[in-house]
């Protein structure tokens, strides 16, 4: 049985796109999202989960039909994924455990209660990973996640543009006599974005989170744009990942404090507009005691 992590870690993940749009708002016409004062570019923590969940679902290719894993063995399942239904997933663990689902109610025992809870996370990876709340329908609780993420917030403003596309095809037959169908599409020609993060030791004693589960986050995280290409996105590439260990399980200093010593400088001047990661420079400062610094990217 693999232990869970004992140590919390901080992490400052950078990525960059070109040409591309990282997260489009459908609300805004699919522009790519940004802060209306500063008009610095926003990739939500929703955006990576999926990507992080895809990786995962991509290198270890466990179907929502394989087998359970045995108890205190972990599996990698992915809980929120495209095509689910969610209770259907629920009902694995009362199945598993030979019970029968009240609507919308946990088991009365104890003990069966924790065994449906526990089922779930022993066997999705996502929530050991980042929890969930698994509490309509087909009740097996409520989890919160070792890992959470802020917002991934562009270095400098980014400029959202628009241009007219065209499809000589047409979707329908009715409109068989044009020439072409017009459509848009929607990019910043380049933007650096930074995303700040945390990993609870504690939380991931209750959901199980171990080594192994770490490294593959990790993995995900600089390997994650590589298998997740489209023509929308344009190029989006991972370029620095930094992880912050602490000795302990509670932390041995504040995150801001981490984070704040890693700092971005721009290598053109002001009045230029960066169009590659060789525009920047990343610099880390000195680590507080009881903090190790890694560069995994």
């Amino acid at each position: 049985m693999s232990e869970a992590i004992s140590n919390r870690y901080d992490f400052t993940l950078f990525f960059d796109v070109v040409n591309g749009n990282p997260n489009g708002d459908p609300d805004a016409g699919n522009m790519p999202r940004i802060d209306p004062d500063t008009n610095k570019g926003i990739v939500s923590d929703v955006c990576i989960k999926r990507k992080v969940r895809n990786y995962v679902d991509l290198v270890k290719g466990e179907s929502i039909d394989d087998p359970d894993v045995a108890e205190g063995e972990l599996g990698y399942k992915i809980y929120v994924q495209e095509g689910a239904v969610l209770n259907d997933r629920n009902k694995k663990a009362y199945v598993h455990y030979d019970l029968k689902p009240k609507e919308k109610t946990l088991p009365k025992d104890e003990e069966e209660r924790r065994a449906v809870t526990q089922f779930m996370c022993d066997n999705f990876f996502d929530i050991r990973a980042f929890g969930a709340v698994m509490t309509t329908g087909v009740n097996c609780g409520q989890v919160r996640g070792p890992i959470q993420l802020c917002f991934a917030e562009s270095v400098d403003p980014v400029l959202p543009l628009e241009m007219s596309i065209t499809r000589m095809a047409v979707t329908n037959e009715k409109d068989a006599d044009k020439e072409r169908t017009m459509g848009r599409k929607q990019y910043i020609p380049y933007g650096l974005y930074r995303m700040d993060g945390f990993i609870s030791a504690p939380l991931a004693e209750k959901t199980g989170f171990c080594q192994e589960d770490l490294d593959l986050f990790f993995k995900a995280l600089a390997e994650m744009f590589e298998s997740d290409r489209s023509a929308a996105r344009g190029l989006m590439s991972t370029r620095k990942l930094l992880a912050f260990k602490h000795d302990s399980k509670l932390g041995n200093a504040p995150a801001h404090q981490l984070f704040e010593a890693v700092k971005v400088k721009r290598l053109i001047p002001d009045a230029q507009e960066a169009r590659s990661f060789e525009d920047y420079a990343i610099e880390v400062g000195e680590m507080p005691e009881g903090v190790e610094l890694i560069e995994l990217l």
